[in-house]
């Protein structure tokens, strides 16, 4: 029993060596055993003692000192060492002890671990106890500089997500360990949080913190964080148990970077050897995970002969590349996603049939094939399927009767027996339980008005063998159902009848289209003749309230030339108005005014606006008066939302002067001396705008020879030009039309308005005679 029990010892603490040397090399078992005995062997020490040394428990002698004696009467080396130091034996254990055996079990659980989220987890678990971690986070450093959460235990995921990501900034402490070398002891959080930003929702949730630098040696180099809720600083013993940690760590953090082997080295010969039995296209994966545990490709450990790549490799070529590597689009399709689907639920992915053109018999033909993905232990298996013939015949018949919304049917006239796709029935409305119709029987499921009809077609067909093409609609719950039948005989050699074969179709939507569009002819014929009625009575109302003169007239020594043009696109009449008449004192009263809309409304709002405004002027209202009544009467209107604008122009002929006043309206365009600017505006907005307008005049002297334009907005606007443009237009061409004989403003116009007008003109030319006195 001593022997089995020293046999047994030995063992375990054999077995403990040979997971710390795994954990920190990444090596497998059987490497990790001969390592130990190489390393006894340069030592010149035995294999019992060299796994104590590894495992932390036995100091390596130093040069010239003698080398401390195993324990032989099965006690462990620590328990020796315990008892020799304080006389007490196995009842007293020390921090050290504790320490080595915690670095134990640490390196024995580091072997299972397989990612750097597992690392985490499996670090807080093994730490001694003394050290009363209560997170650990892994922080991995990225090609940017910056820092990537690749593994963390004891923070729930939202802080986690919070601090995801680190800058490449000097005063993140993970990043400053890693670029010092040095563990960084955060032990006072008010200092701290001074010179680092401190991790945590709150920070304070973690009073003091370690992080240490993990150089792996490979690509990716780490920086371990153990926090810990309590305060203080960590002592000589828990900082020395945490650097030997974070050498531990060592071996497999390389290891996570490096890339795996193909599929067990003993089995991988006999994987392709089944797999260059099998026929089709199957591959064997194996994931090929980042540092943070994700996958970014799919390893082939094996392949059939037919699996073909893109880059035309087959069979055993394709084994250790990835798939990716492989098949480049894949990573944009939807197998990809299913891959990932499969490896983590461990429910097959059946992807959607495809079709690709390849070579049989010297004749390229277009196949048909889906794919499959099923997990195999931490793998996968991927199976291309290829349809046969009758499988691809039969999808497309479906596939017909699916785009086309339509079904097939059969009868046996000599049986009796019918056969229908499931398709008729879905366009027939008919519960398949129910089972197909006979042909005699066909007309009943039509409406009324349609049965007859149907029922003359069937008749024909059975007695004569005449096929038919016949509409009819169905009743169905959701309304009625526009069909298409079409049937044909097969006779036999006597000429009778003795099967028939056709397919029903759904026109409901092309139908329903069909008269959708027939009222929407219908509806606008009928708006069409409205608008055309009312544009027709709008324009004889606006003839008779807006007379036009037939040649300039003379009012109080000027001379006035009107023009007034309607728009060319849409039916209605414009609501553009002017006046232009000489008042009881000899003065001369201009207004040019546009009314928004068009229409009746807007030809009836003119004429109120137009009177209204001379008689207020010739009843003794001042411009900017008359403004504001108008402003009052348009919010009072029928039309509480219709605005307008208007100038209201009066001319001293005395004093030769032009007092006048705008509401929202473009300015007056003066011509002297061969130079044409518009006159600035005095204060004033749109009628019908505001409960409380304020509206000013202004006043402009005239001169023998000028020339005064007012027009509305029509005559400046044009699509996709500023109004500033357009006003700026005007100028230029007042400038070069500058003729004083009458009809002058016919090439303005035709100068400005280019293409079709979409709104009124109306423009008022007032000239001052050279010879005016």
């Amino acid at each position: 029993m001593d022997r089995l029990h020293d046999l047994a010892a030995t063992a375990a603490v054999l077995e403990r060596a040979r997971g710390v040397v795994m954990a920190l090399t990444g090596r497998g078992p059987d490497a990790a055993h001969d390592e130990l005995l190489r390393r006894a062997e340069a030592g010149h020490r035995t294999l019992l003692e060299e796994c104590w040394i590894t495992l932390g428990s036995l100091p390596a002698p130093r040069p010239g000192e003698p080398e401390p004696a195993p324990p032989t009467d099965g006690t462990t080396a620590t328990t020796a060492t315990t008892a020799a130091g304080t006389g007490v034996g196995n009842a007293v254990r020390d921090p050290e002890s504790d320490d080595a055996e915690a670095l134990g079990r640490l390196g024995r659980a580091l072997v299972r671990v397989r990612t750097a989220q597992d690392l985490a987890p499996c670090l807080l678990e093994h730490l001694a106890p003394g050290v009363e971690t209560d997170a650990v986070m892994i922080y991995a450093l990225l090609p940017t500089g910056g820092l990537e959460l690749v593994g963390h235990a004891g923070l729930d995921e939202t802080t986690a997500e919070r601090w995801r990501r680190m800058p490449p900034l000097g005063d993140v402490a993970a990043l400053d360990a890693l670029q010092a070398g040095e563990p960084r002891w955060l032990e006072d959080i008010e200092a701290d949080r001074k010179r680092y930003r401190l991790v945590g929702d709150p920070p304070e949730r973690w009073r003091s913190r370690a992080w240490l630098p993990v150089v792996t040696g490979g690509p990716t180099d780490y920086s371990i964080g153990f926090l810990r809720r309590r305060d203080g600083p960590f002592d000589p013993l828990v900082r020395t148990h945490l650097r030997e940690v974070t050498r531990l760590c060592v071996g497999r953090l390389h290891a996570f970077q490096a890339r795996r082997e193909p599929v067990g080295d003993r089995h991988a010969g006999s994987v392709q050897t089944v797999f260059d039995t099998l026929p089709g296209t199957v591959l064997l994966l194996t994931p090929d995970r980042s540092a943070s545990g994700e996958v970014k490709d799919f390893r082939i450990d094996a392949a059939t002969p037919e699996a073909v790549d893109a880059a035309g490799r087959t069979g055993r070529e394709l084994v250790g590349l990835g798939m990716l590597e492989c098949w480049p689009a894949m990573g944009d399709e939807s197998l990809w996603p299913g891959c990932l689907r499969a490896l983590g639920t461990g429910e097959p992915y059946e992807g959607e049939p495809f079709a690709r053109h390849e070579l049989v018999d010297g004749v390229t033909e277009l196949s048909t094939y889906s794919v499959r993905v099923a997990r195999l232990g931490d793998g996968l298996i991927l199976t291309w399927l290829r349809h046969a013939p009758s499988d691809r015949q039969e999808q497309r018949l479906a596939d017909v009767q699916r785009l086309g919304n339509l079904g097939w049917a059969n009868w046996n006239l000599v049986t009796h027996e019918a056969t229908w796709s499931s398709q008729a029935f879905a366009v027939l409305d008919r519960d398949p339980a129910h089972g197909p119709v006979p042909l005699a029987e066909l007309p009943g499921l039509a409406a009324p008005e349609d049965r007859a009809a149907l029922s003359a077609a069937v008749g024909e067909l059975l007695g004569s063998g005449r096929p038919f093409d016949l509409p009819f609609g169905i009743r169905t719950g959701d309304g009625v159902r526009y069909l298409r039948a079409v049937a044909e005989a097969v006779a036999d050699g006597s000429g009778t009848p003795v099967e028939v074969h056709g397919f029903v179709q759904d026109l409901t939507a092309q139908r329903s289209a069909e008269l959708a569009l027939v009222a929407s002819e219908r509806a606008m014929l009928t708006q069409h003749g409205v608008l055309q009625a009312e544009r027709s009575m709008a324009g004889r109302l606006q003839h008779a309230l807006l007379p036009l003169p037939r040649k300039p007239v003379e009012l109080a020594g000027l001379r006035v030339e009107v023009a007034y043009l309607p728009a060319q696109s849409g039916l209605n009449v414009g609501g553009d108005w002017f006046s232009a008449i000489e008042l009881p004192d000899g003065e001369v009263l201009f207004v040019v005014g546009d009314v928004t809309g068009h229409g009746i409304d807007a030809v009836a709002s003119m004429a109120q606006l137009r009177f209204t405004a001379k008689g207020m002027i010739i009843t003794g209202s001042s411009l900017t008066g008359a403004l504001s009544r108008l402003n009052a009467l348009l919010l009072h209107s029928r039309d509480p939302h219709g605005t307008a604008t208007m100038i209201l122009a009066r001319y001293d002929p005395a004093g030769r002067r032009l007092l006048w006043a705008q509401a929202g309206h473009p300015p007056p365009l003066l011509l002297r001396d061969g130079t044409a600017r518009h006159l600035g505006r005095p204060g004033g907005m749109l009628l019908g705008a505001s409960n409380s307008p304020v509206f000013e005049e202004a006043e402009c002297p005239l001169q023998p020879g000028d020339r005064i334009l007012l027009y509305t907005d029509g005559l400046v606007e044009r699509p996709r030009e500023s109004l500033d443009r357009g006003l700026e237009r005007l100028a230029r061409a007042v400038e070069t039309h500058r003729t004083g004989e009458s009809g002058s403003l016919e090439p303005l116009l035709a100068s400005m308005l280019e293409g079709e007008r979409r709104d009124d003109v109306c423009v008022v030319d007032i000239r001052v005679p050279e010879d005016s006195g």
